[in-house]
């Protein structure tokens, strides 16, 4: 059921707010929403009208293209689900659905595709066999016992849980997801550590020279007292190391190896692989996985990010990959103050002479290496006081090192670079970071940027100067702002999949029919198109309800419009009678005990779930019969005199004086009989 009301026009446009609970399928006021029957809208949020008599009825009014709006009831929720925060680049559909069936179509045949390869996948991956890994309890604790965790809940959990995996019996497949900084690296020593004490070997898979270096560094120092060598294949290797590296690895000597894309390289081979790692996931194209996933066959694989890609999260929720988020900061850890400016020099010399006033250091990022040149005498004209090196990634391997090391060593104020800094530095006196031109990156490579600074616990700044006027990259940036506090790298990752899509899973294609449907409920057909491959998009209706009653929750006992929104879209959501009762108990006790009006928006409910089991489409109940309208082929053989049938269609009578559920529950007993 649908009112067709007045176009509104764009200045009533609603900003999306805080989220309101942890229920990311609950669509939010002011956001973009996928009508399953219409496509793509702007969810305005709820209108209340009077029906007459004190009778009052709550409406959901959707904006579609055009600045048309259509009326739709609560039950509607069932059908409307979250697609991106903001509109972008996004075109909305007609209200007719004229111009989102053909799409809705193609999509439903591709996930239809996707499912039954991921339904193989995951079949596949549950019969795959690998070694049983329990490290040595005494070798493994004196490990432990060099980093101490008694105060991160969730790294303790982490911990647990990638060990659990190593020991199951099957291939792990996990991604462990965290801010910089906030324990990645030790979750990825643990189970390094569980899996080489047990006499298997360990790979480590990082983008570049510069973090492989750091990592080599950090593995030697913890794997040294154990007698554990850690090898290193890099560009940066000599060739009599990496020569020395791969006869290790061959004859099964070599337990620990951190590289780069030379460990999938034809001559490096493995005497007895266990474990591979892949940190900065993110960093790593699609072709550069695919040879990865040479190393991955048959062994545990770990993969680490502060923000996983779009296609890998999209990954995590069809069921495809399992993924754990490591949410407590450290304890000094502060949030970031991130500022969005427009570029000038005023501005550079601003922020790079503050950070040298009070004796830290600073970055200062541009997109491309021939932005660096023109970048470094404009801030030599403004601030001749301050001392810079340059760093790229075309440089000379040896050189991007002695270079960073200068830097590291205080050497410098300012390290003039492009994003090669983006992954795994740890500076504690770099505590401002400047990103120019920041519309030319990725939110999740400006989240990763941002995290080089704050290491030490002094305040961090992080400064976005801008030349761009565009609205849509305001507003992308404004991200950043929004998300500026510690652990919130997944977050940005979520939101960076509503803006790109996932891209296929089971190919090296970036755009996918997520684009269609949106993450979450992409995510949702997919893992129901994977259980049961004959259900399609096309099955998911509400039943309609004609009843004498006010299907809403009573204005005055939940006074909010958007916590009246958020229990209409949890209650469309529930999909068994325990969930609703669950449900039912909790605005109990959030709101008090339930109002007549309250129990009859549940019972209402609980009603509409019947009807949906039984296949009715329609219930009309009305003062003197009730009606039912069954899907075709689902209305049985009517055997009682109390019942007329026409078709599909069956009415009930019953007695004049029965209260409408009353009557509806004789009809329904009488339907079982």
């Amino acid at each position: 059921m649908c009112l067709v009301a007045e176009p509104i026009t764009r200045s009533r446009w609603l900003e999306p707010g805080p989220r309101l609970s942890n229920h990311p399928d609950v669509p939010e006021p002011g956001t973009i929403v996928v009508h399953l029957q219409r496509g793509l809208a702007v969810l305005e949020g709820l209108q209340t009208f009077d029906m007459g008599k004190g009778a009052a009825r709550e409406m959901l009014r959707l904006e579609f293209a055009g600045d048309d709006a259509v009326l739709v009831p609560p039950a509607d929720l069932a059908l409307i689900w979250p697609y991106a925060g903001e509109l972008g680049k996004l075109t909305l559909d007609k209200a007719d659905g004229s111009t989102w069936w053909g799409r809705r179509g193609e999509a439903e045949r591709e996930i239809q595709n996707a499912a039954k390869d991921l339904a193989k996948h995951i079949a596949q991956r549950r019969r795959r066999r690998a070694s049983r890994l329990v490290a040595p309890g005494p070798a493994y604790e004196r490990f432990v016992t060099r980093f101490l965790i008694s105060r991160r809940p969730t790294r303790r959990r982490r911990f647990r849980t990638s060990l659990g995996d190593l020991a199951t019996g099957h291939p792990m497949d996990r991604v462990i997801c965290g801010d910089v900084g906030f324990g990645k690296t030790e979750v990825a020593l643990r189970a390094a550590a569980t899996v080489a004490l047990s006499g298997k070997q360990v790979a480590i898979a990082v983008p570049t020279t510069v973090l492989a270096r750091q990592h080599v560094a950090t593995f030697r120092k913890r794997f040294g007292p154990l007698g554990i060598e850690v090898g290193n294949l890099s560009r940066a290797t000599s060739a009599a190391d990496a020569r020395e590296t791969k006869e290790g690895l061959l004859r099964g000597k070599l337990k620990v190896v951190v590289g780069t894309q030379a460990l999938v390289s034809k001559d490096v081979k493995f005497g007895d692989l266990g474990l591979v790692i892949i940190d900065e996931e993110q960093h790593f194209g699609a072709a550069e996985k695919v040879k990865l996933s040479s190393l991955t066959k048959g062994v545990h694989t770990l993969w680490m990010s502060a923000t996983p890609i779009p296609r890998t999260l999209a990954a995590r929720l069809a069921g495809f990959r399992d993924l754990s988020v490591i949410a407590t900061p450290p304890v000094h850890r502060l949030p970031i103050v991130t500022k969005v400016a427009p570029l000038s020099d005023a501005a550079l010399a601003a922020a790079l002479l503050r950070e040298q006033r009070r004796r830290g250091q600073s970055f200062l990022i541009c997109p491309r290496i021939q932005d660096l040149e023109p970048m470094l005498a404009r801030v030599q004209a403004a601030a001749p006081d301050l001392r810079i090196v340059c760093l790229h990634g075309r440089l000379p391997a040896g050189e991007i090192d002695d270079r960073m090391m200068s830097f590291v060593e205080a050497e410098a104020d300012v390290l003039l670079a492009t994003n090669i800094v983006e992954s795994g530095l740890d500076i504690p006196r770099a505590n401002t970071m400047v990103v120019c031109w920041p519309e030319k990156f990725g939110l999740a490579q400006l989240h990763q940027l941002r995290g080089r600074v704050g290491r030490g616990g002094t305040r961090a700044f992080a400064y976005l100067l801008s030349e761009s006027s565009s609205g849509h990259s305001e507003k992308r940036l404004a991200v950043l702002e929004e998300f500026s506090k510690p652990g919130a790298g997944f977050a940005i990752s979520e939101r960076d999949l509503d803006l790109r899509g996932a891209g296929d899973l089971f190919s090296e294609r970036q755009s996918g029919h997520v684009q269609v449907f949106g993450p979450v409920l992409y995510s949702h057909l997919l893992r129901q198109a994977s259980e049961k491959t004959d259900d399609r998009a096309g099955d998911l209706w509400v039943p309609d309800l004609n009843l004498p009653v006010a299907e809403m929750l009573p204005t005055s006992y939940v006074q909010s419009k958007n916590m009246r929104l958020e229990i209409y879209g949890r209650v469309a959501r529930c999909q068994r009678e325990d969930d609703l009762d669950d449900l039912e108990e909790e605005t109990a006790r959030r709101f008090g005990p339930l109002p007549a009006g309250a129990r009859d928006f549940f019972a209402v409910a609980r009603l509409r779930l019947d009807c949906k089991r039984r296949g009715i489409t329609r219930l009309d109940a009305g003062p003197e019969a009730v009606a039912a309208t069954f899907l075709p082929g689902r209305l049985r053989k009517v055997k009682s005199k109390l019942l007329r049938r026409d078709g599909d269609r069956v009415v009930y009578a019953g007695k004049q004086d029965e209260k409408p559920f009353e009557r509806i529950e004789e009809f329904i007993g009488i339907l079982d009989e």
